[in-house]
């Protein structure tokens, strides 16, 4: 596994304090959506390598493969796992992974939505009886798709079907034909739109349909690190976190750093300057609202059984 490392990871200059010394590695496992945004920024621009530290980032195509891997300490950080996958291994496997950063999102910070075939009679969710559905992959995405079926009174089964499968086969799943409607991701979302093959529905679904409110911020996935690294490694764990702030301050302040999801991403230059973003917020800048959100969201997987038992969000939320 970590000689996919070269993919995506990036070796950062040798780190200075008074005499020369090699940076500090960190395995990290990513997973392709427009989440990953601030380790990228934080690899091209430098933030890494100015704080000595050098990431070997591999790409995982699914979350349960993120836990797998901070649980053999193949990963050490991981850049965009979802929450309620973090929820539920952490009531297993107490400090298996603790986020420093999570992403909110919502119509505005967009990122999960549902989308359907150009000339679709669908005009809002609850018409997506009968549709055929693939869903963005994982437990936790599944979940959240089901979720937002739920509230507006459909049933899986009954009232639909959902197939998980890997980001990259959304856009080619849809244009056969094969599926009528898609649960999916930014930029997946954006590249399909303007392919042809996707139209969008509505965006935004946790924030308006699971949490009951359109401005509230759901907080689906995080950047975190395990528990065991975080321990043996706090020096490093808080200089990478450092870094990471500063690539969530230029995301915040630099319209150029969307360059990245062009490099990395495969988004088309042209959409990648104009698609929203997610809120990436460090934990150390969540509110109270914010915290109630988040425990909000892995309660009802909770009720769904998605998650195993009640967990308190404050027990993997770590500022740093």
């Amino acid at each position: 596994m970590h000689r996919r490392s070269l993919l995506l990871g990036s070796v950062a200059a040798p780190f200075v304090i008074g005499t020369a010394r090699a940076a500090d590695t960190v395995k990290v496992a990513t997973f392709d959506a427009a989440s990953t945004l601030p380790y990228f920024v934080a690899v091209t621009r430098g933030f890494f390598a100015d704080a000595g530290i050098a990431p070997q980032g591999f790409p995982l195509t699914t979350h349960p493969l993120i836990v797998q891997s901070l649980v053999t300490g193949d990963a050490e950080a991981c850049t965009n796992l979802v929450t309620l996958e973090a929820a539920n291994i952490n009531v297993r496997r107490a400090n298996t992974v603790l986020f420093f950063s999570v992403n909110g999102q919502n119509a505005q910070h967009r990122m999960e939505q549902f989308v359907v075939r150009p000339g679709s009679t669908a005009k809002a969710l609850p018409d997506l009886k009968g549709a055929r559905i693939v869903s963005a992959p994982g437990p936790g995405n599944m979940a959240a798709a089901r979720g937002v079926l739920g509230a507006v009174g459909l049933k899986e089964g009954a009232d639909y079907t959902l197939v998980e499968q890997p980001m990259g086969m959304h856009v080619g799943a849809m244009q056969s034909g094969q599926f009528d409607a898609a649960y999916t991701l930014e930029p997946v979302a954006t590249i399909g739109e303007r392919a042809g093959t996707m139209q969008r529905l509505e965006a935004g679904v946790i924030a308006t349909h699971m949490l009951g409110r359109t401005e509230a911020k759901a907080f689906a996935s995080g950047a975190g690190f395990s528990g065991k690294f975080l321990e043996a490694r706090p020096d490093v764990a808080k200089r990478y976190a450092e870094a990471w702030g500063r690539a969530v301050q230029a995301i915040r302040s630099d319209p150029s750093t969307r360059q990245v999801l062009t490099s990395h991403l495969n988004t088309p230059a042209e959409l990648a300057a104009i698609m929203p973003l997610q809120a990436f917020t460090l934990v150390k800048e969540l509110t109270l609202t914010d915290r109630a959100d988040m425990q909000r969201f892995v309660d009802l997987a909770v009720q769904q059984g998605v998650v195993r038992e009640r967990i308190d969000v404050e027990r993997f939320l770590k500022a740093l």
